[in-house]
């Protein structure tokens, strides 16, 4: 099984919803989000963790969640609800199991080892959520890890925090980490999803945040709330003048190279193998894209 080897699928809005809040479980079946993260880490109560465990598990064995990817948030490994979360996760079968603050390659072969003795089916991956100093340091490590690992997360909320930086408007603070790791997720060829914006009634901010994460190369976004998930998709899509582009780089190059052209160009711009393997995989994203909406 390997992650690089893996069809696009888009990821562009990966929206948490709190696992022991039946509302927001019904509410998440009609929401335009590409993916779901049920969660029963930080938005449940100690005294609900079973509740949510079970009520998560039985939302991705429904089938009532049409083409969104289920996936369900564990509490960490050094939680006394670890163990019996991941073994509840492992059973009901999701897309992925996601897992807080993973520090180590030693952490993801626990994580995968547990999973294997629960009988997880092999289309089950791990998310990894990289939040802590020790996860951007090691960032490679744990990327590179174990083929069954297909998507780091960044938590950039616990990131801060360990780091005393502030969450402030551009990110300066965390820049520098969200750039290792996005480095570490292109290295190892695995998926990577941006951190959540926390202002719901911040719009604007939440637009500008979106585009800044698309442009450093980030494949989605983590949300948290459903009014964020329409701005996502915008800002991780390729606008219809992207994707023209691509046909017309695309055109021009195999024919240029049919007739034995030398230089080929597009709107007076040289073109090389780089742009026309960026404009196929910009095809390929709104193609898959499209298939999410018919």
């Amino acid at each position: 099984m390997s992650a690089t080897a893996d069809p696009i699928v888009p990821r562009r809005s990966v929206l948490y919803m709190p696992g022991a809040n039946d509302k927001a479980l019904e509410k998440a079946k009609s929401l335009p989000c590409d993916a779901i993260i049920f969660d029963t880490e930080d938005s449940v109560a100690p005294d609900m963790k079973e509740v949510a465990r079970g009520k998560v598990a039985d939302a991705v064995r429904s089938g009532e969640y049409g083409r969104r990817e289920l996936t369900i948030r564990v509490n960490g490994l050094d939680t006394e609800w670890f163990e019996a979360d991941v073994r509840s996760a492992a059973a009901a079968g999701p897309a992925g199991i996601v897992v807080p603050k993973v520090n180590s390659a030693a952490d993801v072969a626990a994580i995968e080892a547990l999973m294997l003795d629960a009988g997880v089916p092999a289309h089950t991956r791990i998310w990894a959520m990289l939040e802590t100093p020790a996860a951007i340091e090691n960032a490679v490590e744990i990327a590179a890890a174990s083929e069954r690992l297909a998507v780091l997360v960044m938590g950039t909320n616990d990131l801060a925090k360990e780091l005393r930086a502030g969450l402030v408007p551009g990110r300066a603070p965390l820049i520098w980490g969200l750039q290792r790791c996005l480095n570490a997720a292109r290295f190892a060829g695995k998926v990577i999803l941006d951190g959540v914006y926390n202002d719901v009634r911040n719009p604007d901010g939440f637009a500008a945040e979106a585009r800044q994460g698309a442009e450093m190369g980030f494949d989605g976004k983590t949300l948290v709330h459903p009014s964020q998930v329409e701005p996502a998709n915008d800002a991780f899509s390729p606008s219809e003048s992207e994707i023209e582009h691509s046909r017309r780089v695309i055109e021009a190059f195999e024919t240029g190279i049919a007739e034995g052209k030398g230089v080929i160009t597009v709107d007076g711009k040289m073109i090389e193998n780089l742009h026309v393997d960026n404009a196929r995989r910009a095809l390929a994203i709104a193609a898959a894209v499209q298939a999410l909406a018919e």
